[in-house]
């Protein structure tokens, strides 16, 4: 019994999901006059007289793809040479040469030469009178060869060609086309196209696949369209549930300057244990403290700590500081601030410590810190730093050192009338001290 020769076989299809894509226009309509052509050129193309395959070139198909199929590409590739070798050409029908074309094809496909699998499927859809199913598949494997090849317009080209042969294309179709036009940067075109898969799928019961809502989403992005994009998102979360797709979602709410629902994608998201990098974990804390709720981002983060994902760098320790200090927590703020400081290539941190050991009584403490962070430098106000340091000084009874500190920072025209009111200050408890000492 005779086998007979797939064009399934000989007319690769390939698959989109290796083509990086997303753009497109849109194809369900045409003109009333494109129709009436379109249908008219199909008509003459179904009546056609495909000449027949006759058997001794029937053979020489089979055996060449017998060798193809048992990965014997040369030997196949030498069959085919010999049936177009001298007037061997000459002697073969359209349709037969179409069908040693499509092999050919095939051949330098499994080779991974693209360039010449295309030349020869070009070959095979110049051919008058072949099926017009082969017609059809394989102008849908140029487009695909093209993209392959990165040559996006020809690709979009030979598939708006595909486009006018079918009667019924299909959602992968409509997906590779927009990829397409995403490529050459015609993205309303690649969402017009999207869309259209999408609709077509989620009419006919069917879920999308991933990446096509993924597509959708970053073009509706790209034109500024947050809420289709969320809406995308949100099929996303609930088809597809991943972290990427909370941190987005939280992003866009950011876009439209919904903080309570940006703090709300991350905040589920963390507690599902989905974020696993530290500037996730940071951003959460952010948006507690954006929030005014200090507490539970000082959590976040001695648990990001503590579970050795939040990075132990100056900047994290200080926003855990700065969150138990907001919180109400001193006690627990100041380790962080110290190790803050401790990191910090500049003294800033380590004023702001002093100020923090003032709030607490720990004077001694505090002017040990800021004289650190003085002698540091990368100071923003040295004035306001000293004029903590004069406080501290005051506190313990050490005028002297007090004045001297308020002195200091006189100098600076932001902090001269605090400063000076102080030193008058210590003038007159010095005198009152003076006054009680004859007294005694």
């Amino acid at each position: 019994m005779k086998r007979i020769i797939s064009t399934a076989f000989l007319a690769i299809v390939l698959t989109s999901a290796g083509v990086v894509v997303d753009q497109a226009l849109p194809l369900g309509w045409v003109s009333s006059a494109q129709a009436q052509d379109k249908a008219a050129a199909k008509k003459e193309r179904e009546t056609r007289r495909t000449p027949a395959l006759r058997n001794k070139v029937y053979e020489k198909l089979a055996e060449a793809q017998a060798f193809a199929e048992a990965k014997d590409y040369v030997s196949a590739e030498q069959v085919l040479d010999q049936m177009i070798a001298g007037e061997g050409k000459r002697a073969l029908n359209s349709y037969e040469l179409a069908n040693v074309y499509n092999l050919y094809a095939f051949l330098r496909y499994s080779a991974e030469d693209y360039k010449g699998a295309l030349n020869y499927y070009k070959q095979v859809v110049v051919q008058p009178d072949i099926p017009l199913a082969m017609e059809i598949n394989t102008k849908f494997t140029v487009a695909q060869l093209y993209f392959v090849q990165e040559q996006w317009r020809p690709g979009i080209d030979a598939l708006l060609e595909w486009f006018e042969l079918s009667d019924k294309p299909n959602a992968t179709a409509y997906i590779l086309l927009a990829q397409g036009y995403y490529q050459v940067k015609d993205f309303d075109s690649a969402l017009n196209n999207v869309e259209t898969a999408i609709a077509m799928y989620e009419g006919e019961g069917k879920l999308p696949k991933e990446q096509w809502y993924n597509l959708a989403r970053f073009l509706y992005f790209d034109k500024n369209d947050f809420d289709n994009a969320l809406s995308t998102l949100y099929t996303l979360i609930e088809y597809y549930p991943k972290k990427q797709y909370w941190v987005q979602a939280s992003h866009l709410y950011g876009e439209k300057k919904n903080e309570p629902k940006q703090l709300a994608m991350m905040e589920t998201a963390y507690l599902q244990g989905l974020l696993d990098k530290s500037s996730e974990v940071v951003q959460v804390a952010y948006l507690y403290l954006n929030a005014e709720v200090p507490y539970p981002a000082a959590q976040v983060m001695e648990q990001g700590f503590k579970d050795e994902l939040v990075e132990e760098k100056s900047k994290n320790y200080e926003l855990t500081g700065s969150a138990w200090r907001q919180a109400q927590e001193v006690a627990k703020a100041i380790p962080n601030m110290e190790k803050a400081a401790e990191l910090s290539d500049k003294g800033e941190l380590y004023t702001r410590l002093g100020n923090v050991y003032l709030d607490s009584d720990e004077h001694k403490k505090a002017i040990g810190a800021v004289k650190k962070g003085l002698a540091k430098g990368g100071v923003k106000r040295p004035d306001s730093a000293r004029l903590v340091l004069g406080m501290a000084h005051f506190n313990l009874g050490d005028y002297n050192s007090a004045k001297k500190a308020f002195r200091d920072a006189a100098k600076d025209e932001r902090s001269e009338k605090y400063a000076r009111q102080w030193i008058r200050y210590i003038a007159s408890e010095e005198e009152r001290q003076r006054e009680m000492a004859k007294d005694i």
